[in-house]
């Protein structure tokens, strides 16, 4: 095990840039923190670059169990406690975080599912909404998550704690372009659905054909040039007096009734 208390060693260096979007994707690489999430990642073999643990946490008991239970895991790191809480993105650290790759995969995956049932984020900003989204996506066995253009980045560590683990299950899609991608989708059969306000009631639809469902932005929804390209646009009935749901509840609702018609 190997133990760190100096702020110019680059494996610290390393985790600091991570904070930083440019440098988590220019690494493939982003933090996790926790025994829970760290558990998960193992349980669904993404691969550990290495394991923190801080001076106090590793010599208790707890730790010390943790430990033994994963040594074998990844490149285990002691870290005195003052740098590991210089590094924890929490104001109480549990004690323990990891560095893990991922991997950029490629949209041609998609044409190859058998009628895949697809999210497309378009422009989706708060980490927490992105988190409930992928986390519910987990839930109700989506196929997979397109990230558009001006998304929060889902290896953002707000975006990875609260996934609770569902990032390392439910496959992520980015593209550059919203626009191009969704057409390219409909060239090749894909219903591309929005949701908004002024679409036809979502209980009227019928969810088991291929299909691209498109969640907006918070403030601005779908964009317009979206919309047009749409195949048909959906909207959640409510009768109370609320003008419209969290972006991350809409696609809650809209996965539950999807799972629905698929069962």
């Amino acid at each position: 095990m190997l133990e760190v208390s100096s702020n110019k060693n680059p494996m610290i260096k390393e985790v600091r840039s991570l904070y930083k979007k440019k440098n988590r994707w220019a690494n493939k690489l982003f933090i996790i923190e926790g025994i829970k999430i760290i558990e998960e990642a193992i349980i669904n073999q993404i691969e550990i670059k290495y394991i923190l643990f801080s001076s106090s946490y590793i010599d208790s008991q707890e730790g010390k169990n943790f430990y033994y239970k994963i040594q074998d895991k990844a490149h285990i790191v002691k870290v005195k406690d003052s740098l590991f809480k210089s590094l924890s993105d929490t104001e109480n650290p549990q004690g323990v975080m990891a560095v893990c790759q991922f991997n950029i995969r490629d949209l041609a995956e998609i044409e190859s599912l058998s009628n895949p049932s697809i999210f497309f984020l378009d422009g989706l900003q708060d980490p927490g909404n992105m988190g409930t989204i992928i986390r519910t996506a987990d839930a109700f066995k989506i196929d997979g998550i397109i990230l558009g253009q001006g998304c929060v980045d889902p290896y953002n560590l707000k975006v990875v704690r609260s996934t609770m683990g569902s990032i390392f299950r439910v496959p992520l899609y980015s593209c550059h372009n919203s626009l191009e991608t969704l057409a390219d989708l409909k060239n090749k059969g894909f219903n591309i659905l929005t949701a908004t306000l002024e679409g036809e009631p979502i209980y009227n639809f019928d969810f088991k054909d291929k299909l691209v469902c498109i969640i907006g932005n918070e403030a601005r929804g779908v964009n317009p040039k979206i919309l047009h390209m749409a195949n048909k646009s959906i909207k959640i009935p409510m009768p109370g007096d609320a003008e419209s749901l969290n972006a991350a509840v809409a696609a809650s609702i809209i996965m539950y009734e999807l799972m629905k018609s698929r069962i």
